[in-house]
């Protein structure tokens, strides 16, 4: 077996791509990216033209070689299949199926009844031609090897159609489909759809890119009919034409060539992507926070097992990467150099079979300081987008290393979790959700937009007012890094901002609830590790009820008193009044002056 990769590359018919020329474009694009030269790879190019005009000697459909996987087999082979092609989007661009082109099915139907496309019509209804084809290209391939495949236009049918009957001993180590008509209805040979439900066990990745103005791709992808594989869309500025359908065309644009070059090279370096200047400094509030989330993540996979820590380490070494990339894209733009600590997590997350860099034992923060940050880590879901439910047990283990690795102790952590939990029974009195809590992410975004956008940061704690305001800019609310500083931000905020913010109708009941809650799970946690309570805790509650009680007042007078907008009165009166009461009841009220000095 040869070492070289193996490019197969199935041609349409019609279409005028000679050999030479696909693989002169080919080769110009993928050193220009600064691939190696595709003289280096074993170019496999079929011809089959004639083939399709006719069957010579009568043989039989090759045969099914990669049997569908059992259940678990097959969910198993899924859950890998989808994190590959997670780190392809990741290195691609985004998912970008198209919406069709109106009568599109029908241009496409009527187009292949002509007799310029008599070929692809003999494939598609003449089972003999078929397997004739199937045939000659199956002779020509290695019985074992790492095969990259390329199909254009009804070659993508064919690849489709060929990928389950390859040697059992050839790997493809990723399929490129470009021009294709397979989302068209009468390209379905053989009931492909059907057989293709999941992808094939040997299939490492399949993405397919469609050129604006190709009227046989018709204006859209292939993941209509094929749900587990991801479209592109290109636009070469070809006119519609014979042109904007050509390989040549196609295998001109980067984004191609890349995904090519990728399949069949592997990354351009080993090196981890551009990180821009690296020093020996310390990280600045926004990196400590994400360097002390991720920490927190890796020690919570470590005390998973089985499928939930196989889930969760895909999670987060997709949310490591995302983190790690913002935070390197953000310092290149300001001219900050990257602290060590955050560079040396940066990694390939489009090369499957790198993991993801473990952060480094966190860092001390004194006491003071640790009680927003901890109760955060504790109370948000750090692989947002991703939502798993995970023991609170283990999450409280990881906790407690944490807090010891912090310096802190054990018992801190412990602490962290008692006092959130602590909180939620005071405020509802049920069963604490974890995965529910980590989810105040459209709530904070809408207490931010009722607060007049990003002003209410300028009474953050948890970093200064303009670091947090330009970071909340940069990162937004979504994702690991802005969720943590927008609920940091509404916990350490303070004042007559986010007291409005939190009785604007545009807040919802269960989002002050979940504001609150850490709010108190801040005092209840600093009364457990014996510091000094934060006033601003107090003031805070105080002029949100005050304006909610307003609220409520100029609505209940005409109001229905069964209102959707009244009950929502009514529960963020009970979550406040629940939340002072406590702090009355355990000496936690400021005093007076106190409070004024706030």
């Amino acid at each position: 077996m040869s070492d070289r990769p193996i490019l197969l590359f199935l041609h349409g018919v019609g279409t005028g791509d000679r050999e030479d020329l696909w693989k002169a474009r080919l080769t110009e694009t993928l050193t220009a990216l600064g691939y190696p030269h595709l003289d280096t790879a074993e170019v496999i190019a079929p011809k089959y033209a004639h083939a399709l005009r006719g069957w010579d000697e009568k043989v039989d459909l090759p045969p099914i070689t990669v049997k569908q996987p059992g259940r678990d087999a097959a969910r198993q082979n899924r859950r890998v299949f989808e994190r590959r092609m997670g780190a392809i989007e990741f290195r691609l661009g985004r998912h970008s199926p198209g919406s069709g082109l109106p009568g599109g099915d029908v241009a496409v139907g009527a187009a292949v009844a002509l007799p310029s496309f008599k070929q692809a019509r003999s494939y598609l209804t003449d089972g003999r031609i078929r397997a004739q084809v199937l045939d000659r290209i199956l002779a020509k391939l290695p019985s074992s090897g790492r095969i990259v495949i390329v199909g254009h236009s009804l070659g993508s049918v064919i690849a489709a159609d060929l990928v389950r009957r390859l040697p059992v001993a050839l790997e493809v180590v990723g399929m490129i489909t470009i021009g294709s008509p397979l989302a068209h209805a009468g390209f379905d040979v053989d009931k492909l759809r059907e057989s293709l439900k999941e992808p094939p066990a040997n299939l490492a990745w399949w993405v397919n890119f469609w050129n604006t103005s190709d009227l046989v791709a018709a204006h859209r992808g292939l993941s209509s009919v094929f749900p587990w594989m991801i479209d592109f869309r290109i636009d070469t500025k070809a006119p519609p034409s014979k042109r904007a359908h050509s390989a040549i065309e196609y295998l001109g644009a980067d984004v191609v060539a890349e995904a090519i070059g990728f399949a069949l090279f592997g990354s351009r370096s080993k090196e981890v992507a551009r990180i821009g200047r690296v020093a020996d400094i310390p990280p600045d509030a926004t990196e400590l926070l994400a360097l002390l989330a991720l920490r927190y993540a890796h020690l919570i996979k470590l005390g998973l097992e089985g499928d939930v820590r196989e889930r969760f380490a895909g999670a987060l070494r997709s949310v490591q990467a995302t983190v790690v990339d913002e935070l390197v894209a953000r310092n290149a733009v300001t001219g900050r150099q990257t602290p060590a600590a955050l560079a040396s997590l940066a990694f390939d997350l489009s090369d499957p079979a790198v993991d993801a860099p473990e952060p480094a034992p966190a860092v001390h923060i004194v006491k003071d300081e640790a009680v927003v940050v901890l109760t955060l880590l504790a109370s948000e879901n750090l692989i947002r987008p991703f939502e798993i439910s995970i023991p609170t047990e283990k999450l409280r283990g990881a906790m407690q290393d944490l807090t010891a690795e912090m310096g802190l102790g054990s018992k801190y952590g412990t602490d962290v979790f008692d006092a959130s939990k602590t909180a939620r029974e005071i405020l509802a009195g049920r069963t604490v959700n974890w995965l529910k809590w980590g989810a105040l992410g459209a709530g904070a975004a809408a207490i931010i937009v009722a607060t007049g956008g990003l002003a209410l940061a300028a009474g953050a704690g948890l970093a200064g007012a303009a670091v947090v305001t330009s970071a909340l800019a940069t990162f937004g609310p979504g994702g690991m890094i802005g969720g943590l500083l927008t609920a940091g931000t509404l916990v350490t905020a303070g004042g007559g901002g986010i007291a409005l913010g939190l009785a604007s109708p545009n807040t919802t009941a269960e989002a002050l609830e979940e504001v609150v809650q850490r709010l108190l799970s801040t005092e209840i946690l600093r009364r457990r590790q014996h510091l000094e309570s934060d006033p601003s805790v107090w003031q805070t509650l105080v002029e949100t009820e005050i304006n909610v009680r307003r609220e409520h007042e100029r609505l209940d007078e005409f109001s229905d008193p069964s209102a959707p907008g009244i009950k929502q009165l009514k529960a963020k009166i009970v979550a406040v009044e629940r939340a002072l009461d406590y702090l009355r009841e355990n000496a936690l009220e400021p005093e007076v002056e106190a409070a004024l000095e706030t």
